[in-house]
């Protein structure tokens, strides 16, 4: 098949790379502007445009999708598939009407859950046992096509938001040769969603970074480990800000927020509502990251400190 590709993050390099190895013909690439990275603001590439380049793939940058801003190119590339992996924008009817087999998308969720910007995050901030990849019917609402194929996957006990990015974006590309060789067989069958069970993954921001050490242990967790790598959860300590990357929940009360232990040995123990949680990783503002025992052996927190005021 002639297969118009449109993603722009990691998560989408795997399945682009699997449609190179295939028989299919990749006919163009279209993906987000070039974007100023890091304190020096340098001018970055997608990771998507950065692969396309690498194999001679022609690559599409438009700023809007509106405006019929893609026709000529479809018109000039005539594909018979759109695929879209985390593009970053909702598609025109245009565009979701123009090929013979439609346009299909790569969700990182258990459909009809977690639809939205921000799906693999939530399900781990959510506290999920279970999250997954969906290949499915694109439609002009937001993740409300039809199901093709979904796969399901445990989140480890311990896995950060993105770790398990990383595995599902291996999973999709998994699941797209699975949906894409039905396809060309004449047998994929798509299941509508279930509207009652829909829910939203909303964008992520700094300010639900912020730790309410008044929730539980396992609540906090959650939260740390679905903002790791971004945007980090955070709290304050003596008024500076401290940033979490991990902590581990455990079975002690006491005040919410509270330190009830902070030495080399014991590491940095924070109360919450409902147990409490060992904070192993952190870093303060203008600091390093580091081990909170490192950091303890340079830095004295006395006990009854309360974190977060």
């Amino acid at each position: 098949m002639k297969i118009l590709f449109m993603g722009t993050p990691d998560f989408a390099v795997p399945s682009l790379q699997m449609l190179i190895d295939s028989t299919h013909e990749v006919v163009g690439v279209v993906t987000q502007p070039d974007k100023p990275q890091g304190r020096k603001q340098i001018l970055t590439p997608p990771p998507v445009k950065s692969l396309a380049q690498q194999h001679g793939i022609p690559v599409h940058q438009p700023v809007s999708l509106k405006n019929e801003a893609l026709l000529d190119l479809l018109h000039e590339t005539q594909p018979d598939l759109i695929l879209v992996v985390a593009y970053g924008k909702l598609l025109p009817k245009y565009i979701l009407e123009f090929p013979k087999f439609g346009c299909m998308n790569i969700h990182g969720s258990l459909l009809p859950r977690w639809r939205g910007a921000a799906p693999i995050q939530w399900s781990v901030i959510a506290g999920d046992e279970f999250a997954g990849v969906a290949t499915m019917k694109m439609a002009e609402g937001l993740d409300t096509g039809d199901i093709y194929l979904i796969e399901r996957t445990k989140i480890g006990e311990r896995e950060t938001a993105g770790r398990l990015f990383d595995r599902l974006s291996h999973m999709g590309a998994h699941v797209l040769a699975d949906t894409l060789v039905q396809l060309e067989q004449g047998n994929l069958v798509s299941t509508p969603q279930d509207e009652a069970q829909a829910t939203h993954a909303s964008m992520l921001d700094k300010e639900m970074a912020v730790i309410d050490w008044t929730k539980s242990a396992r609540e906090i967790d959650c939260l740390i480990r679905g903002l790791n790598p971004w945007p980090i959860a955070l709290t304050t300590l003596d008024g500076e800000r401290m940033k979490v990357y991990s902590a581990i929940p455990e079975q002690v009360q006491g005040q919410p927020g509270t330190v009830l232990e902070a030495d080399t040995k014991k590491g940095l123990l924070v109360a919450c509502g409902m147990g409490a949680l060992r904070v192993t990783e952190l870093q303060m503002v203008g600091g390093k990251r580091m081990a909170a025992n490192d950091y303890l052996r340079g830095h004295q927190i006395a006990l009854g400190t309360k974190l977060g005021d």
